[in-house]
């Protein structure tokens, strides 16, 4: 497949695969020193999402981010359905030999986190959610207009509108031009797949949870977040002026929320 492009504030990291339950898997591990950190991107998305969070916390965390089926490196499989996507998690900590770990995710990447936390409570120390809700309702229907490919990046990001430079470090020259690393067919079959009521697992954990909520963000409701946070024990709610993806829109107040969660539920250890 074809490599990422260069970034600027990227960090060194090594890119991995294995064979995962129906389809192989590519992970990113950044290295860190300390206890592991799993990152799970949303849709849409790679694992190199993660690439400043791992710059943050190279001392204190390993940052490990899995490319989830059918994104970045990782083979496109036949199915979405949401547990499997769960079961890829899972199998990366079997993979790693990760008894238990601290899980982030953003968006469909959340969803697994906290999904995976309800099926192996005892694989899971801590959740960090960002954006996303435990009732699930959108479409990604506006995916199916953009390009397959362009002649060049500049002009990729141009197509994609707004969401262009949100996009611009994940996109790739492939032989035929440039393009992003997901079919965006698939992209609207796993969000139809996720979307629904995952109440049930987001109450069945009393692990600490922070949950992140982009207050311009339409895939997360203002009082979702916190009835989210009401309801479910040891929940941390933060509200952020910032859209869907915080990691983007607000970076340094993204990393700052994580490190004070993490410093307060003492997982560095």
């Amino acid at each position: 497949m074809a490599d990422p492009i260069p970034d600027h504030d990227s960090v060194s990291y090594h890119r991995k695969s294995f064979e995962g339950p129906d389809t192989v898997l590519s992970y990113i591990d950044f290295g860190g020193g300390g206890p592991p950190l799993v990152a799970l991107h949303g849709h849409m998305n790679e694992g190199l999402f993660a690439r400043r969070l791992a710059e943050r916390f190279a001392r204190e965390y390993r940052v490990i981010a899995l490319d989830q089926r059918g994104h970045g490196e990782s083979g496109r499989p036949a199915s979405f359905d949401n547990d499997r996507y769960v079961a890829d998690a899972l199998a990366l900590l079997d993979h790693l030999g990760i008894d238990h770990a601290v899980l982030l995710g953003h968006s469909l990447g959340g969803v697994v986190a906290y999904r995976l936390a309800a099926r192996r409570p005892e694989r899971v120390r801590a959740l960090i959610i960002e954006d996303i809700g435990a009732a699930v309702d959108d479409d990604l229907g506006f995916a199916a207009e953009w390009p397959r490919r362009m002649p060049t990046r500049e002009a990729l990001i141009a197509a994609l509108g707004r969401l262009g430079p949100a996009f611009a470090y994940s996109m790739r020259q492939y032989e035929d031009g440039w393009g992003l690393p997901f079919v965006p067919e698939d992209m609207i079959r796993s969000q139809q797949k996720l979307n629904g009521s995952h109440w049930d697992d987001w109450l069945a954990t009393g692990c600490p949870a922070l949950l992140l909520h982009g207050m311009r963000s339409s895939c997360l409701s203002y009082g979702q977040a916190e009835e989210m946070a009401r309801s479910r024990p040891n929940t941390k709610l933060v509200h952020l002026d910032a859209g869907h993806t915080i990691h983007f829109d607000a970076p340094d107040r993204y990393l700052e929320e994580i490190e004070q969660f993490l410093t307060e539920t003492g997982t560095h250890s």
